[in-house]
């Protein structure tokens, strides 16, 4: 295919990736470290750069300008389509927090009626865009169904990789010496995940709520380790209803290893600073659920520590 790129696509493409990479280079950091996206992209080189998010953004942007063929409008109809569902989404968030956690701590504060009618103007929005253009929604299907299918495949892989090593296991005898290596390679990829530990912080949460941890744990990530910890002052200790509601919940789970932990102190971002150090456990595998009105800190203060909805 003979393509002729004009020079403003050119420029558009290289401002794209100039004014949008410190943006994506975050958010995909962020998705990798959340294990939604795969660790080969966390490497660094010497100077503390992860390139090889650099080099797929690059990547991507080249192969969008050689998709629509170098012309501005398509590459504009893309870029409208993909701003405006994130928009959407946005606002489906926020909606979805209104319902679910109105007592979340919000530097900003917007009406519900006006979330609403920001939906459904980009919602018209995007209808416009498709109706004007109804092949640029073809192409931002191209892109968008893939990065779907990649991100459900990192939700699923621990069921994944079991059902594809079962299927290594079913094989004939006489085919089994030539697939061992990677029956053991898959295996230890497998323990890998599973060992991986998780740190939940609670303020004294009853069993309904420590049990919601576990679900979410079970559902969306792939481990078997969970430290629960209680950050108390020295004078106080934990009521003998959360021992007995903690006891309660590592028999519901017998295949989790839990395990209790109280510390001395005050929950600050300096305090899990110090336990993430300490545990050699990463922020992004640490959670909380909603603090209340009295939290002095802002969850985005705390470094990367997610939030149990």
């Amino acid at each position: 295919m003979a393509t002729i790129i004009s020079v403003n696509a050119v420029l558009v493409l290289s401002g794209a990736v100039l004014t949008s990479f410190v943006g994506v280079n975050g958010l995909i950091k962020r998705m990798t470290l959340d294990r939604i996206l795969p660790n080969y992209f966390l490497k660094e080189n010497k100077k503390g750069s992860t390139y090889r998010i650099l080099i797929l953004f690059f990547l991507l942007c080249v192969s969008v300008l050689l998709v629509t063929n170098g012309e501005i409008g398509p590459l504009a109809g893309v870029y409208a389509l993909s701003f405006l569902t994130v928009m959407a989404f946005f606002a489906i968030g926020n909606i979805l927090l209104k319902i679910r956690r109105a007592r979340l701590p919000r530097p900003e504060y917007a009406s519900p009626i006006s979330v609403l009618i920001a939906l459904i103007a980009v919602i018209v929005a995007i209808y416009g865009n498709i109706k004007t253009k109804p092949a640029y929604l073809l192409t931002f299907l191209t892109y968008f169904f893939p990065s779907i299918l990649i991100v459900t495949a990192m939700l699923g892989r621990k069921d994944i990789m079991f059902f594809i090593a079962k299927i290594l296991k079913s094989t004939k005898k006489s085919y089994r010496k030539h697939i061992i290596k990677g029956e053991r390679s898959l295996n230890l990829s497998i323990n890998r995940l599973t060992e991986q530990q998780f740190v939940f912080f609670s303020k004294g949460d009853d069993i309904s709520t420590l049990n919601k941890v576990m679900m979410y744990l079970h559902e969306n990530e792939v481990t078997n380790r969970i430290k629960i910890v209680s950050v108390l002052e020295e004078y106080q200790n934990p009521t003998h209803q959360f021992l007995s509601d903690f006891d309660a919940l590592d028999r519901a789970y017998p295949e989790v290893d839990m395990e209790y932990i109280i510390e001395e102190g005050q929950f600050t971002p300096q305090k899990v600073d110090e336990l993430s150090i300490r545990w050699n456990i990463p922020k992004n595998f640490m959670f909380i659920s909603s603090p209340g009105e009295r939290f002095s800190h802002r969850v985005e203060d705390l470094g990367g520590v997610r939030l149990i909805l």
